[in-house]
């Protein structure tokens, strides 16, 4: 192995034990903490201890967790239940659950399986008789769907659970949550489908997608390629640079400062704190207005607004307008953030976006719709329980942040992003040597944010938000706008006539041959729009309705 290289995965059962971290860092410095880890459960714990914790924790596949979970999933019964060849197929499934999971691969499992008969064999812990049995009579699981569960959601569902249901004194609870099935299986393919199809080229192999309906119900979530491969949330948990992405909070103060799309500002070279930032292709554009700076991405206007227009506590006031938009990240304090190098996760940039089409108010993220105990009593229920949304932008600021960001993937760095007859905002990020890709957009129903990256922080072949990122964000919003009510975005009554044209065009326009596109995906519909509306308007008066109260007298007289 080459020196200063990292080696990814554990090698021992306790490197393995050690290796889910709660937050992601660094490879060498997660590896360095792993390691302590490690040593730790050695010198506490007997090897069996270890060998317990690890076939209670170790993914089985199927979303379960632990050799017993994933008996009663696979085969209906305990664990202490299972023979020789059940128990042959389980020990299997540890080496890759999602490619050995017998409800999605039988034969692959069974095969899986004889691998580790042979082994015990060739191990002299069991004779060839004792296996024979085995072999000819493999393991039968029950019938189970091979629809695959949100497991990236559901495990930040829980985390989200178990802070609301802290202070409940019910121990079993009832929760839906704010998934949408049909979103998240587009979400999901949108993703593979474009690390498919141009993974290799742009030497990318991770991405992670957060997708809000406006109101602030998480939709869909996808924290990276393979749950299976590695069950770390890449959506909730990696931090990452966002690049450009990340100006909208420096943008949105000078909106509230008094400047405005229009202002004029000035894009040359400017040095602040011990740093230079230099524009894409090392160019200048002189002068210039702010909105066309925003469109183009340029490095400059951001510090040159955070150093000349913000105030000596410049920084202080980017960090706090960040936490305000819902970034939930600490901000490291650095004159270099108004270009986008403190690390963020997907979750946060996506609920950060959506208080652009929210009007300038909090866009209230969440994954819990309600809690219930088991005698159907509503223990929460969001829309009842949870804060009303408050301002964080004013009206003003924020019209004309839509109007500056509804150019970008019409006349701006993100033209791949551009949802087919729906005006679309949005802002692209991309970060020093093409580490990570960004593109966060919404519309007047939706809000997406989509990174693509490596986890070993390595380059990608010159990608760039405005590319795969866009593109995958395109992919699900025009499946997700098909035959739905549109709504509008606040402050953007008359779009630019690049977003008009785009618009109408895109009712007849064809790919044109040869260029980069994801494939697009039909949604079905079971109901209109008008008939799921009158249905949601029933349901709303039967909820708000006065119970009926009945004479027990003129009841009985009916009879």
């Amino acid at each position: 192995m080459p020196a200063g290289t990292v080696v990814q995965g554990g090698s021992t059962l306790t490197q393995q034990l050690a290796e889910p971290l709660p937050h992601q860092q660094r490879s060498i410095e997660r590896k360095i903490k792993e390691a302590y880890l490690a040593l730790w459960l050695e010198a506490n714990l007997t090897k069996k201890e270890i060998l317990s914790l690890y076939l209670d924790r170790a993914y089985m596949g199927g979303g379960t967790f632990g050799a017993a979970a994933a008996s009663q999933f696979y085969f209906g019964k305990p664990l202490t239940e299972v023979n020789l060849a059940e128990s042959a197929m389980l020990a299997g499934l540890f080496k890759a659950p999602a490619k050995y999971a017998p409800h999605v691969n039988l034969p692959a499992a069974r095969a899986r399986a004889n691998v580790v008969l042979s082994n015990m064999v060739q191990g002299d812990m069991m004779t060839e008789g004792q296996v024979i049995a085995a072999r000819r009579n493999p393991a039968t699981i029950i019938d189970r769907d091979e629809a695959e569960a949100p497991d990236f959601f559901l495990d930040w569902a829980f985390e989200e659970v178990q802070k609301i249901a802290a202070k409940f004194k019910d121990h079993t609870l009832v929760v839906r949550t704010t998934i949408d099935t049909g979103l998240q299986k587009a979400a999901e393919e949108a993703v593979a489908a474009s690390l498919r199809e141009y993974g290799e080229s742009y030497h990318v192999k991770q991405a992670a997608l957060v997708m809000i309906e406006n109101g602030g119900a998480v939709r869909a979530m996808v924290g990276g390629r393979d749950y299976g491969e590695r069950q770390f949330n890449r959506a909730s948990r990696a931090l990452r640079q966002p690049g450009s992405s990340f100006k909208i909070y420096t943008y949105s103060l000078a909106m509230e400062k008094g400047l405005t799309p229009d202002s004029p500002i000035t894009d040359a070279p400017i040095s602040w704190g011990n740093g230079s930032p230099g524009n894409y292709g090392n160019s200048y554009a002189g002068r210039i207005v702010i909105k066309t700076a925003l469109a183009k991405s340029i490095n400059t206007i951001p510090v040159r607004l955070a150093k000349e227009k913000l105030g000596p506590n410049a920084i202080d006031q980017i960090m706090a307008e960040a936490k305000k938009f819902g970034v939930e990240t600490p901000i490291r304090k650095d004159v270099t953030i108004p270009i986008g190098t403190s690390e963020v996760t997907v979750l946060d940039q996506a609920t950060a976006y959506a208080v652009f089409p929210a009007g300038g108010y909090q866009s209230r993220r969440h994954g819990i719709a309600q809690i219930m105990n088991y005698n159907g009593d509503v223990l929460y229920d969001f829309e009842r329980d949870a804060p009303p949304a408050t301002r964080v932008l004013s009206e003003t600021a924020a019209a004309y942040m839509n109007q500056m960001l509804t150019r970008v993937p019409y006349v701006g760095t993100a033209r791949r992003s551009a949802v087919d007859g729906v005006l679309t905002g949005g802002k692209t990020g991309t970060t020093q040597a093409y580490r990570d890709a960004w593109f966060c957009g919404y519309t007047g129903n939706y809000t997406t944010a989509v990174w693509f990256g490596n986890d070993d922080y390595t380059s990608t072949n010159n990608m760039t938000g405005g590319s795969l990122p866009a593109m995958t964000f395109k992919t699900l919003m025009d499946y997700a706008h098909q035959g739905i009510d549109l709504r509008a975005i606040p402050g953007v009554e008359t779009p630019t006539p690049e977003a008009e044209k785009a618009i109408a065009a895109a009712k007849t326009a064809k790919p044109a041959a040869g260029t980069d596109t994801v494939a697009p995906m039909i949604r079905a519909r079971s109901l209109s729009s008008e008939t799921t509306r009158m249905i949601r308007d029933i349901a709303r008066r039967l909820k708000e309705a006065k119970p009926l109260k009945l004479d027990p007298q003129k009841v009985a007289s009916i009879d």
